[in-house]
């Protein structure tokens, strides 16, 4: 992000206080949009941005289930996937909370001075890992309840064996898992630029104050 002389002077009659309370504010606000979003019924599956798909390397056997007409299985694992990815993220909401209270001023002043999504990518540097760890036995539970789900974990494995199947994609609740967690900070980050783009409409009065002084 480019800054005019005008916006800096603007940010100049801000105090450090409440930049940061802008930011978090702001990133507070555009987390929590983004959970609801995804943690409810078609949150993931629903929609086509984060709808988890089956991995790359099943793409040969997904053709010839369909043309075989046993389509309705592939179809089953989809809906699973995305069931335990919606399941797994409300788990977020309080993590990236915490994040947001642990901000320091440099990381603050890092993101206010970075680009559309610096937020987002804050958020990614300091929350993936523990997110991670909450993410998987959610998704385990869920995928746990779906014959089919063992049924995949057994054929990857076979397929890793024989070089048909990726090992990224061999664990079915660690493949759901690391999707999950890519939908979230996507959605975190078209949160973030819609209040970068339009701060007015963020209805706080700090977020306006601190992001108009941006535009």
């Amino acid at each position: 992000m480019l800054w005019t002389s005008s916006a800096l002077g603007q940010l100049e009659r801000i105090t450090r206080q409440e930049a940061v309370s802008g930011l978090r504010t702001a990133l507070e606000k555009g987390s929590h949009a983004a959970v609801a979003q995804l943690g409810r019924t078609d949150g993931f599956f629903g929609n086509p941005q984060v709808k988890i798909p089956l991995p790359d390397s099943l793409t040969r056997t997904e053709k010839m289930l369909r043309r075989v007409g046993m389509g309705r299985y592939a179809d089953e694992l989809v809906l699973t996937m995305n069931r335990a990815a919606e399941a797994a993220v409300p788990e977020a909401r309080q993590l990236l909370v915490d994040s947001i209270r642990k901000m320091t001023i440099r990381d603050a002043k890092g993101i206010l001075a970075g680009g559309d999504t610096a937020g987002t990518a804050y958020f990614r540097r300091t929350t993936r890992d523990p997110l991670h760890g909450r993410f998987l036995p959610v998704v385990k539970r869920a995928t746990a309840k779906v014959n089919l789900a063992r049924k995949y974990n057994e054929y990857a494995e076979k397929g890793v064996a024989l070089g048909l199947v990726g090992k990224q994609d061999a664990d079915l609740d660690e493949y759901v898992t690391q999707k999950a967690l890519d939908g979230l900070y996507f959605m975190v980050a078209e949160e973030e630029k819609k209040i970068r783009k339009d701060p007015v409409r963020a209805g706080s009065d700090i977020i306006k104050k601190v992001f108009g002084a941006l535009l």
